[in-house]
């Protein structure tokens, strides 16, 4: 019998789904990744957003005149 069929035999109803991090918690390791993906994709916009903001503050702004920095 191959490691297949006796892992089939031993989960029964539960052969083919998600494993779960830990049982008392229901979130599967795929939605954990998902997770980490987009929290990660936030993080980078989040940074790009912060340098976008301080480059208009500091250059852009004021050679138009809406801030005075000395």
């Amino acid at each position: 019998m191959g490691e297949s069929k006796r892992r089939k035999e031993l989960l029964g109803e539960d052969y083919g789904k998600s494993e779960t991090i830990v049982p008392w918690l229901p979130i599967t390791k795929g939605q954990s990744e998902q997770f980490t993906k987009w929290s990660t994709r936030g993080a980078w916009i989040g940074i790009v957003g912060l340098a976008l903001w301080w480059i208009t503050v500091r250059f852009i702004g004021p050679s138009f005149g809406w801030w005075h920095v000395s």
